[in-house]
């Protein structure tokens, strides 16, 4: 008999799979009143208001799976139940459908000016020619990120006669001839549409992805939507550009700061607002609570779960063992990530040596997990990564080699895309950790940490230098660097650790300079 504590609120309706269930006892009580049963508890199933801290792990001791009825997990220390070998699920799409149709609902909106003519109508006023509106027919509808719910956004876009274009480093052609879409680099997307929307996850590379630059880029009279993430547009300068009246209007459900209650965009009557309500629906709120519910009782059956956040619960003997090629694994598919900037058709796994002690099947996926983390707008993890990849077209290989190039462990990671292709090996030596040994056939020896710059030239001499000088001319510190190359004055490599991130401005100087033939800024 399994002891599952519902701690938040949770309607039966939502809990049916466990209800149903033989062998199942729910108990329905917050984690005060259910005090002197925490350890005996097996699962406990939360929303957003219990905090699933270290020190409450420490009272269930039984405890084996978290399952968050919702997208975000900021209220469970995941680093906490990893190291417990407990395992934390959510419901990442769950809520895709209500964000699709909450954005089309803003949409029809704004270009309508449905708030601001019922605030009108309640005052008493009928000025009907104070709010002729704008059709959606025949508009360029422009989305950047198309992950799930930018396709469904794109259905319902098409059912209005619109031309969707759409911005996502990582859709193959493929992809975007299946979805009927025009595939777009930002700036040219910016230029060429009516209406932009978000679904982005917020990530370093996203942040400000639309800003003052590329807002004044676009047509005078551009309509501009977020029920994504707060911070994906620049506030500031969204502001500035409704204000000068280059952008016509606004609809976001999302805010840098939350509650919005004193945000200046509020101000304005060409912006419309909602108090993040993308996922505030009666179905998705079943439909997370039925989806983590079948979670539990899968996982409480010995089977693997879908969306699990963090590791699969294994031995504590198990995962020490696996952990140093578990951690470069991820780093491998990390800087494969950014170091690929396009879609990606296959990734194949290569793996020799003494790593082959261990069951592949983890490590493909930890580097799998670590190529999309930054790539999709749901969490990744090793036990939905193939799943996701499998979504995205990506077919995943792993071979066995006898060729360890000298090292006791060698993986490597090669990745084709539209366009580029690449191949990176990493191998684990005791007492001195991960090292990548070879970039794209070029010998080389450094640590995959913090934050790095790749560099590939033509070797002659004085290039080294004029990067240097670049970097020291803009403070930026080199901490280390590795050089290679496969002939005298032909094609090499240079891969620095920096003390900071590299901004726009010097990354821009470094292109500039003779002889370096593209550059990837890295960070891990």
């Amino acid at each position: 008999m399994y002891k599952i504590l519902v701690a938040d609120a949770i309607k039966p309706e939502g809990l049916t799979p466990l209800l149903q269930a033989s062998g199942i006892e729910l108990i329905q009580e917050t984690v005060e009143e259910a005090a002197d049963k925490l350890n005996v508890i097996d699962a406990i199933l939360v929303r957003s208001a219990t905090k699933v801290t270290e020190e409450l792990m420490d009272k269930m001791p039984n405890l084996k799976i978290v399952a968050r009825a919702g997208v975000g997990v900021d209220n469970v220390d995941i680093p906490a139940a990893t190291k417990r070998g407990i395992v934390v699920v959510n419901a990442p799409d769950g809520n895709t459908i209500s964000t699709a149709e909450h954005t089309f609902a803003m949409m029809s909106s704004l270009m309508r000016h449905i708030p601001q003519a019922y605030a009108s109508i309640k005052k008493g006023e009928w000025k009907r020619s104070a709010f002729v509106g704008t059709e959606l027919n025949g508009k360029n509808l422009g989305i950047v990120g198309m992950g799930r719910i930018g396709a469904e956004i794109t259905k319902r876009a098409k059912a209005f006669g619109m031309n969707v274009f759409a911005f996502d480093p990582f859709l193959t052609d493929e992809r975007a001839k299946q979805l009927n879409v025009v595939s777009l680099s930002i700036d040219e997307l910016v230029e060429r549409v009516d209406i932009i929307t978000v679904h982005t996850p917020l990530t370093k590379e996203t942040r400000g992805l639309i800003n003052k630059e590329r807002l004044l880029k676009a047509k005078k009279g551009i309509y501009v939507l977020n029920c994504a993430r707060g911070g994906i547009i620049d506030e500031d300068d969204l502001y500035e550009c409704l204000v000068q009246g280059h952008v016509a209007g606004a609809a976001l459900d999302v805010f840098v700061e939350e509650p919005a209650t004193n945000n200046k965009l509020l101000e304005l009557d060409s912006v419309i607002a909602t108090p993040h309500l993308g996922a505030s629906t009666k179905e998705a709120q079943l439909n997370v609570a039925v989806q983590v519910a079948h979670e539990v009782l899968t996982y409480l059956n010995g089977n693997p779960v879908s969306n699990s956040i963090n590791l699969p619960a294994i031995s504590k003997a198990v995962f020490e063992k696996i952990q140093p090629y578990y951690s470069l694994a991820k780093q491998l598919g990390s800087i494969a990530s950014q170091s690929v900037k396009e879609g990606v058709k296959e990734i194949s796994v290569t793996y020799a040596g003494s790593v082959l002690d261990f069951e592949s099947s983890l490590l493909t996926k930890s580097i799998i997990s670590g190529f999309l983390g930054a790539r999709v707008d749901q969490p990744v993890n090793e036990v939905n990564a193939m799943m996701i990849a499998q979504e995205r077209g990506i077919t995943i290989g792993e071979k066995i080699s006898q060729n360890t190039s000298g090292y006791s462990n060698l993986i490597t990671v090669t990745v084709k895309g539209d366009k580029q292709q690449l191949e990176i090996k990493g191998t684990y030596v005791d007492n001195y950790g991960s090292r990548i040994v070879s970039l794209n056939g070029f010998a080389i020896d450094f640590i995959p940490e913090g934050n790095l710059l790749y560099i590939q030239h033509t070797d002659r001499p004085g290039v080294i230098g004029r990067v240097g000088k670049v970097l020291g001319d803009h403070s930026v510190n080199i901490a280390t660097m590795q050089v290679g190359r496969k002939q005298l004055g032909g094609d090499a490599v240079m891969v620095l650790s920096i003390d900071k991130a590299l901004c726009d401005d010097v990354r821009g100087k470094l292109l500039e300079l003779d002889d370096i033939t593209f550059m990837h800024s890295i960070s891990l």
